[in-house]
């Protein structure tokens, strides 16, 4: 199972070009050494046919002329090019005739074959430095009696054609795998281009930009038929979750005003001297309302944030004002609990409202959980503004550091509904951060925990 992984994970790197490049060259190299095979031995029988048959023809010519009583010395001494020896090998195995080569040899061959007969043999020739030859023996009746005529015609040639063709395969298949697989590389990459734009553009889609659509290539492929079909399937995400969104926006609307008349018939039954009994039920009464205000508010700005982005204004800000302001807010509401404040002066360019909504929503979120104790920090880090509040309460878990900044999400051991949280005030705080050019994280913490705001700062400097 881990070579499996192994190799799975050595797939992905390679990549759809390369990968299909190497394939192609193995596929060429593997066709090419099976025709190579083929054509060498093709190859050696078409050459050894060709010796033989040049042997034989000398052997008739000498065979005709023993017949007719002609001279043998021109078909004793053949040329060079032909690379063949003649002996005449009489009835009693003595050498009658022999080409200059093959002087005071005996027989070359054993065969000895009845008159008009052909037979051949391979073999090792000591004269030619033990050069291998076909040799044919053709048997002839003579005034002599049954002679028996041997020409030996060398291999070599037939050597060199072979050595030859494995040369060729040898210096031409790496070189034919090379151009092939490069060949290859380049025209998956030309026809993967269009794959590539269509990545690149799913990559930059997100719930803010869902009319955007992927590319189409002009020719008419299942390329082309990929991206129709994924820009169909665009168009109804895209339409579901506008319905989404319509949805949230009307019901957000619609429920601030029977809010609003809750809260002020509570607000009435509170200052009408009721008895304790009633004074707390109207008291419960005006807490959740004010939790169900909160939350049709952060409905509509989440609304408002998926339709158009977060729009926000660009003025200077004083980020420890604001700070100062959280602290102050945070000890009337939670005179239990102690802030530690360690505020310097900071100056953003940004939103106040939407960098106070931020704050307000930290500083809430840490007094909820916080054990005793809210810390806020406001300094100037390697050239941004830096924000800290923390809380001595449970340690946020390693697996749910991000997590915490999806919508409605609340984790089991530290919230819940009856602390008040909506699980939408950690991810609005992002998105305003976010739309501030700065980032929100959580710190790596085993005891307590705390969220930092980073945030540029006017000028690049401070």
């Amino acid at each position: 199972m881990r070579e499996l992984a192994v190799v799975r994970r050595f797939k992905r790197r390679l990549g759809v070009r390369l990968r299909s490049a190497l394939a192609a060259a193995v596929v060429v190299v593997v066709a090419s050494l099976l025709c190579g095979g083929v054509l060498l031995v093709t190859a050696r029988r078409v050459l050894l046919n060709t010796i033989t048959a040049a042997a034989t023809d000398r052997a008739t010519q000498v065979v005709t002329a023993l017949r007719g009583g002609d001279d043998l010395t021109s078909l004793l001494r053949p040329s060079a090019r032909e690379r063949t020896v003649v002996q005449v090998v009489d009835a009693a195995g003595g050498v009658a005739a022999a080409s200059e080569a093959l002087a005071g040899q005996a027989p070359i061959s054993a065969l000895r074959p009845a008159a008009g007969r052909r037979l051949t043999e391979q073999q090792r020739l000591t004269f030619a430095h033990d050069e291998l030859f076909e040799v044919v023996a053709v048997g002839v009746n003579t005034a002599a009696g049954l002679q028996t005529v041997l020409v030996g015609s060398s291999l070599d040639t037939f050597d060199d054609g072979t050595e030859a063709v494995i040369a060729a395969m040898l210096v031409g298949l790496p070189l034919l795998a090379v151009v092939v697989g490069a060949a290859t590389f380049f025209f998956v990459g030309r026809t993967l281009h269009p794959v590539e734009d269509m990545r690149a553009q799913a990559a930059s889609i997100t719930s803010r930009n869902l009319h955007t659509r992927l590319p189409v290539p002009a020719a008419d492929d299942e390329v082309a038929a990929l991206a129709s079909t994924m820009n169909t399937m665009l168009d109804r995400i895209e339409a579901a979750s506008a319905a989404q969104r319509r949805f949230v926006a009307d019901a957000s609307h619609e429920l601030r005003s029977p809010l609003a008349t809750v809260q002020a018939n509570a607000d009435l039954l509170d200052g009408a001297g009721l008895d304790e009994a009633p004074a707390r039920s109207v008291a419960r009464i005006r807490r959740e309302s004010a939790r169900m205000a909160r939350l049709v508010e952060d409905l509509l700005l989440l609304a408002r944030v998926d339709d158009d982005g977060l729009r926000v204004r660009r003025e200077d800000v004083d980020l420890d004002d604001l700070a100062y302001a959280e602290r102050e807010r945070i000890a009337v509401q939670h005179p239990r609990l102690t802030v530690r404040a360690d505020i310097e002066p900071v100056r953003v360019t940004g939103d106040a409202d939407a960098l106070q909504r931020v704050l307000r929503n930290l500083v809430d979120n840490a007094a909820r959980h916080a054990a005793g104790t809210v810390t806020l920090t406001v300094r100037v880090v390697d050239g941004a503004a830096e924000v800290r509040v923390g809380n001595d309460g449970p340690p946020i878990p390693a697996d749910d550091r991000e997590r915490i900044f999806d919508r409605f999400v609340r984790l089991d051991d530290s919230r819940s509904r009856a602390a008040g949280g909506t699980g939408l005030g950690l991810p609005i705080a992002r998105d305003i951060v976010t739309a501030h050019g700065g980032e929100l994280t959580v710190d790596d913490l085993d005891v307590g925990a705390a969220m930092r705001i980073n945030l540029p700062l006017p000028g690049g400097n401070d």
